[in-house]
């Protein structure tokens, strides 16, 4: 028999998110349950699909939702519960990127009767929105950023007492580690190949296209290289099954064959980026994702370089020492920079092993928690 053990004289925290449950492929949800686990001092609910086994006894569970998807069914079974939930906690903290109808919703009809609210906002879009939208949307009583930029861009805007802490990651989970055996067998490669992989999506960021082509294009002009793509990519919708089915046509036409692989959604995380030598995220376009991509910092908590494009806000956390910054949507750059690291292989190792010294000192979860559990005593 197994007991609940709640901390009378500690704070009660509710944190608001989509489902927390399998697959953790999305940044929020996953920072989310990570910063749950790790929180000392508090009692911590979660809203999940289904029960997650592994978490402290002061964390409890509210099994709310009926799947893991946070579609129209999901997000009124989370409205009615916060309407329940709204004299229980004395801080409700939300961690999804806000929209004009459910802030007016929470605003308006869900906020607590007592205790403080904390945002937490995943990305600002300033494309979708106004200042004056933002404003109205962004309503708790202490607004958090993922990093520094969005944070200037909010006290220009006239907010007060914005903090910025950056989404920590678990470094006893997320570490270097050999190949592993089975991963290579399952998706054709050998011990002998120079891995480049990307971690994205198929239909947004803006880096397909340039990256088949430029494969494409590298296989021809180097038909004995030991360089091999994978693309570890989400299928999220139509629009990627789409994008996928086009891509896959032009590897076919090209005779790509054994020279690329590639993944749907795959649970296993950590062993998809210590599979490969070089992680590549050359993106162009970040609307509506999360300020801090994991698919970067996680990669440098297992000591992997990465190839990133010139997305102004990459160099807040990318500098020559632990990636490679290309211009975005240039083939070649890409292309340039898979040669260097294929042909140096003491810098792969080099700039590896300064990435993980990188995270260590800036996205170290234990660190991170230690800062939200002093925002929590604070209010």
């Amino acid at each position: 028999m197994s007991f609940h053990i709640v901390m009378s004289d500690a704070k009660n925290v509710l944190l608001v998110t989509r489902p927390l449950c399998p697959p953790w492929d999305e940044a929020s949800k996953n920072f989310a349950y990570f910063l749950a686990k790790t929180l000392s001092g508090f009692n911590v609910s979660i809203l999940t699909h289904g029960k997650l086994d592994g978490l402290p006894d002061s964390v409890s569970q509210k099994q709310i939702y009926g799947s893991g998807r946070f579609d129209l069914k999901a997000k009124i079974r989370l409205f009615v519960s916060l309407f329940g939930f709204r004299g229980s906690y004395d801080i409700t903290h939300y961690l999804f990127t806000p929209t004009k109808l459910n802030a007016s919703i929470i605003r308006n009809f869900l906020r607590p009767s007592r205790g403080k609210t904390i945002q937490t906002i995943a990305t600002l879009r300033e494309d979708l929105y106004s200042e004056d939208d933002l404003k109205k949307m962004l309503f708790a009583d202490r607004i958090i950023t993922y990093a520094d930029q969005p944070k200037r861009r909010l006290e220009e805007m006239g907010f007060a007492g914005v903090e910025r802490i950056y989404p920590g990651i678990d470094l006893d989970h997320f570490r270097p580690a050999p190949k592993n055996p089975e991963l290579l067998k399952r998706f054709g490669f050998t011990t002998d190949d120079f891995i480049v992989s990307y971690v994205g999506e198929y239909a947004r960021l803006g880096a397909t296209d340039m990256l088949a082509d430029a494969m494409i294009r590298y296989h021809r002009e180097h038909p004995d290289s030991p360089v091999r793509f994978f693309w570890a990519l989400r299928l999220k919708n139509e629009a990627d099954i789409a994008k996928k089915k086009e891509v896959m046509g032009k590897f076919t036409e090209a005779g790509l064959g054994n020279r690329f692989h590639c993944s749907d959604t795959f649970g296993d995380v950590l062993g998809l980026y210590n599979l490969a030598d070089v992680i590549a995220f050359p993106v162009s376009d970040m609307k509506g994702k999360f300020d801090v991509p994991l698919a970067v910092i996680e990669p440098y908590a297992c000591a992997k370089p990465v190839i990133l494009s010139d997305f102004p806000l990459f160099k807040e956390f990318s500098d020559d020492s632990i990636s490679v910054t290309i211009p975005r949507g240039d083939g070649d750059a890409f292309l340039a920079a898979v040669e260097r690291f294929e042909n140096d292989r003491t810098l792969v190792n080099t700039m590896g092993l300064a990435a993980r010294a990188y995270v260590e000192k800036e996205f170290d979860l234990k660190h991170t928690a230690k800062q939200y559990a002093a925002v929590y005593e604070n209010l």
